[in-house]
């Protein structure tokens, strides 16, 4: 039991630290993990609070508002922090029992918010742990927000551009526990292969339905996964395996990746040529490049050299060089909400991101040689961030026109694409392939 009750101090602590510094998510928990040394079920129970509690932070702070006996303003931060993992345990993790959640719960509070946090909890058992939802009639974007925990921007966003029945469908697919995807290494194994080693390992999995080279694990742990450290594969989302098959990269060519971390895109390039020619994979900060090389030896890869460049700002000595060009935009990232719980609150100014990524499509496309092809992506499902921003690219770009293409079963004449967590079982995801005259 003492482990437990460590375990849950440090997610309070890494929590509190959250709040205060405004970190995200995953660097505070890889931080507390490091510092820790937590492993096996406490590392999993540490990670399934943290996330847990950012995911329904907002379902959860509905929760304590209407039960609090006290001025929800009054309720001190790292208090709030004890009642939301208190709530999420009892709520939403069937494993763990009742008087275990409340308990440990209370023992984390200060002398003085005991008993309030004893009494708030156990109130909710006794409602049957009930989440009375706000009234739909009271406004869809509060219930929308409430029920599916996502800020009110966010689902104001969504229903402006889908409207009501479609806006709820996706928010409704983000808010599901997403499954681990792999990227099969072809260079080193084949995917049949690859599921017969994770079948010997006790790993239920099954071939993606769209990529020809994905695995999707159905059940099992990350950390039983074979084959990572001998650079068999690389977790590597559907929707951006598809991305690397339009742009279609053959061997001996040239292939610019101008936002390329955490280096995926780079490395199904790579796989695709059959590790034959080159790909350049630029990224604005250095310091994330080290991730792109430390994979790129990991799978075998020795094509990929890496550099720090600004996608906005033009570099002479790289004009027209590249056959293909993969312009990964910076976007709202509205498309992997379940991947990624910060993104779930955001309420900054999303509506000077289509410029920014124009800006970078525009400079980046003066390395493309004339008769290459170019794939703009994103990993949102906005369309001023996609078909809409596509359009204005191509009024200012007349020498970039759209080609269609069908690639994996998927097809489009339009040249555009996006995939959708709710239709298509993959992040939400965005592709244009685009020719240069």
């Amino acid at each position: 039991m003492e482990n437990k009750i460590n375990t849950r101090r440090v997610a309070l602590d890494t929590l509190d630290k959250i709040e205060a510094a405004g970190q995200y998510s995953n660097i505070a928990l890889d931080t507390a993990i490091s510092r820790t040394g937590v492993l096996g079920s406490d590392r999993g129970l540490l990670t399934a609070l943290v996330y847990g509690v950012i995911e329904k932070k907002i379902t959860l702070d509905y929760v304590i508002d209407g039960m609090s006996s006290i001025p929800p303003s009054k309720i001190e931060k790292s208090t709030r922090n004890i009642l939301r993992m208190g709530l999420y345990q009892l709520a939403f993790l069937d494993r763990i029992p009742d008087h275990a959640a409340i308990n440990e719960s209370v023992s984390l509070a200060g002398r003085r918010s005991k008993g309030f946090v004893n009494a708030l909890l156990r109130g909710f058992v006794r409602n049957e742990k009930k989440i009375a939802l706000p009234e739909p009639c009271e406004g869809e974007v509060r219930y929308l927000s409430v029920k599916y925990s996502v800020s009110e921007k966010v689902v104001q966003l969504f229903l402006d551009a889908f409207g009501r029945e479609r806006a709820e469908s996706l928010l409704s697919a983000m808010d599901r526990e997403p499954h681990i995807t792999l990227r099969v290494n072809t260079l080193k194994i084949s995917r049949d292969e690859m599921l017969k080693k994770l079948a010997e390992a006790g790993i239920k999995a099954e071939k993606t339905a769209i990529s020809d080279a994905g695995i999707r694990i159905c059940e099992g742990a990350y950390s039983d996964i074979p084959g990572e450290s001998e650079g068999l594969w690389f977790v590597q989302d559907e929707a951006s395996q598809i991305c690397a098959a339009v742009l279609g990269a053959s061997a001996g060519e040239t292939v610019i990746d101008s936002c390329s971390c955490p280096g995926g895109k780079s490395f199904s390039a790579a796989i695709g040529m059959g590790n034959e020619g080159r790909v350049m994979s630029f990224d604005l900060h250095e310091n994330k490049l080290s991730l792109v090389r430390a994979g790129a030896e990991r799978l075998g890869i020795d094509i990929i050299e890496t550099a720090e460049r600004d996608g906005k700002v033009y570099d002479a000595s790289l004009s027209e060089c590249a056959d293909r060009l993969i312009c990964d935009v910076p976007c709202s990232g509205l498309g992997v909400i379940a991947k990624k719980p910060d993104i779930r609150y955001k309420n900054d100014d999303i509506e000077r991101l289509p410029l920014l990524q124009r800006e970078i499509a525009k400079n980046c496309s003066k390395y493309l040689r004339k008769g290459g092809v170019m794939v703009y992506s994103t990993c949102t499902v906005l369309p001023k961030e996609n078909e809409e921003n596509v359009k204005a690219l191509l009024s200012e770009c007349p020498e970039l026109y759209l080609m269609p293409f069908e690639v994996c079963g998927k097809a489009s004449e339009s040249g555009m694409l996006t995939l959708y967590p709710d239709r298509d079982k993959t992040d939400g995801f965005f592709i244009a392939k685009l020719g240069k005259r």
